[in-house]
């Protein structure tokens, strides 16, 4: 138990300030449905507790992914986290079609019951800071590799749009489920000021019908996302990104292949560079020390690196090499 506890301190931090703000926001929207009766405030109820079971899920799953190998289960528990979310995916998916049902049952009961209108905005309200104060946070552990002059005030928005897929899988999810979550208490706004209003009273069922309909947009997002991940997804982007660099070095004179693969918040790196056969030990572990430290410098999360070496066969693999080396091919 005290293991357990100790892990949890490698937890996604963004995931659990969004877990806790939206269960607050949970317990705050279910007071406003009680009183109200509003069906855009039971959406909203049902959309804040399906990311706080989604965000406590991610944390005690990157938490517990930090776990060290053991002798049963040497290659580590990387890819924990991604088994744990699709287990939340269940809850979610239950949630949406709650969402759903109750928009549709009140789209054809035709009840009016936009009552406590400033009630229903100051929670919205109050929603949408917190949610974009959540949204914020996980924008900046998405640009945390990022200068910061190129993250300075609303810069940070098109950047963490940029650089959203090369996240970690907790990081990734607290964005988009924060994102959605905007969107839907904006859209749950404009339904309850459109039915007080206007004689269009059913504007609050269709609002909750297209909050469920995002919540299963994020359903499967989540879905296909850890199911790549438990299967071990490759990083392309930085495959590129690691063979660009390594091919900087004088003497690596081409990439057979490499795989970067990501499991969990961390990264699996191997690859077969090729060199001169006239190369000696002692050069070729000065060559394999300064891949490491180049990868380790600059990439976060690097759980290991193996490295082989082959002769050069004068075959261009490495198609994105990006200098030309004197005396050796030339860059494609």
């Amino acid at each position: 138990m005290r293991e357990l506890f100790g892990l949890m301190k490698f937890g996604a931090k963004s995931a659990l300030w969004a877990a806790i703000i939206n269960t607050v926001l949970g317990i705050i929207k279910t007071a406003a449905y009680l009183i109200t009766g509003n069906v855009a405030m039971f959406a909203e109820m049902m959309h804040s507790f399906g990311d706080a079971a989604n965000q406590f899920f991610v944390f005690i799953g990157s938490g517990l992914s930090k776990k060290s190998p053991t002798e049963r289960f040497p290659g580590g528990f990387g890819r924990l986290v991604n088994l744990v979310l699709l287990g939340a995916v269940l809850i979610v998916a239950i949630l949406a079609y709650e969402t759903i049902v109750e928009g549709i049952h009140h789209i054809q009961s035709g009840a009016h019951s936009e009552d406590w209108f400033w009630l229903n905005v100051g929670v919205l309200g109050l929603a949408i800071v917190l949610e974009l104060f959540v949204l914020h946070k996980a924008m900046k552990e998405i640009t945390h590799n990022i200068p910061k002059e190129q993250t300075k005030g609303l810069k940070i928005v098109p950047m963490a749009f940029k650089h959203v897929k090369s996240a970690n899988p907790a990081t990734k999810l607290v964005f988009l489920e924060d994102l959605v979550a905007v969107g839907g208490a904006v859209l749950a706004l404009i339904a309850i000021v459109i039915a007080t209003f206007t004689s269009f009273h059913s504007a609050t069922g269709y609002a909750s019908i297209i909050i469920g309909l995002m919540l299963v947009v994020v359903v499967g997002r989540i879905f296909l996302d850890n199911s790549a991940g438990v299967l071990g997804v490759a990083d392309l982007d930085m495959e590129e990104r690691m063979g660009n660099e390594i091919m900087k070095h004088p003497q690596i004179n081409d990439i057979q292949t490499i795989d970067v693969v990501r499991e969990g918040d961390s990264l699996h790196v191997e690859l077969k560079v090729e060199v001169a056969p006239e190369m000696t030990v002692k050069e070729a572990d000065e060559i394999r020390e300064y891949i490491a430290g180049q990868i380790n410098k600059r990439v976060p999360n690097v759980t290991d690196i193996i490295i082989e070496f082959d002769q050069d066969d004068n075959i261009v693999h490495w198609k994105k090499t990006v200098i030309e080396k004197p005396g050796k091919r030339g860059a494609t």
